[in-house]
């Protein structure tokens, strides 16, 4: 089960956060959001984890050049699309960077949501299921319908997201068969600001 926690900004949070185990962690790139951390900022990061650990940077609409750039910038291992970006656009990036996981999200409302996924599958790596809500782009805490969800199996990986925290995540899996789960407010004090026992929390709950 591959667990990935989003929104990181703070350095030592991000050592102590791969000292318990968590080896996918994603950096928000939008600078709107209230967990935008800084390209200078991910580099002092990434530079002091293992190479083992997935470093994610998060875009929302954002053009090739400055993902490529931001990219080159960090040395993230990944990137996750999690705006309306096109199957053109992420073909464009698979294109320009073969050895970068693509994940792209998509924000689900019911199961007509998922009738693009056709689209994408060839040029993705991993799928992410985000909660809808209007113009936001994730980082809502809103859960998704995992009932409706309890059949989808897709030929790509996929992580469930949305609103899961400690006390709900195994009620999820019982659901869904899903290859990872994504928590970003789910295990924070504040926006970015990550908790680290509600770390450790969920990872008490996954394993008993």
């Amino acid at each position: 089960m591959r667990i990935k926690i989003c929104g990181i900004k703070d350095l030592q949070q991000a050592i102590s956060i791969e000292r318990l185990g968590i080896e996918t962690m994603g950096f928000i790139c939008v600078k709107n959001s209230p967990r935008y951390i800084k390209p200078s900022e991910i580099k002092d990061i990434v530079k002091v984890l293992s190479t083992s650990t997935r470093k994610i940077g998060v875009f929302v609409n954002e053009d090739l050049s400055t993902i490529i750039e931001i990219i080159r910038q960090t040395g993230f291992t990944g990137i996750q699309l999690h705006g309306d970006e096109t199957p053109n656009h992420c073909q464009k990036l698979r294109q320009l960077l073969p050895n970068v996981e693509i994940i792209k999200a998509f924000r689900y409302q019911n199961p007509d949501s998922l009738t693009v996924l056709g689209d994408y599958l060839p040029v993705i790596d991993t799928i992410l299921l985000d909660a809808f809500q209007v113009g936001v782009y994730g980082g809502t805490g809103k859960t998704l319908n995992w009932l409706q969800l309890a059949d989808f199996q897709p030929s790509r990986p996929w992580l469930l997201a949305g609103g899961l925290n400690p006390d709900n995540v195994v009620e999820a899996l019982k659901v869904v068969k899903c290859d990872g789960i994504d928590l970003s407010s789910g295990v924070e004090i504040s926006a970015g600001n990550k908790d680290l026992s509600k770390i450790q929390l969920l990872l008490n709950n996954l394993k008993n």
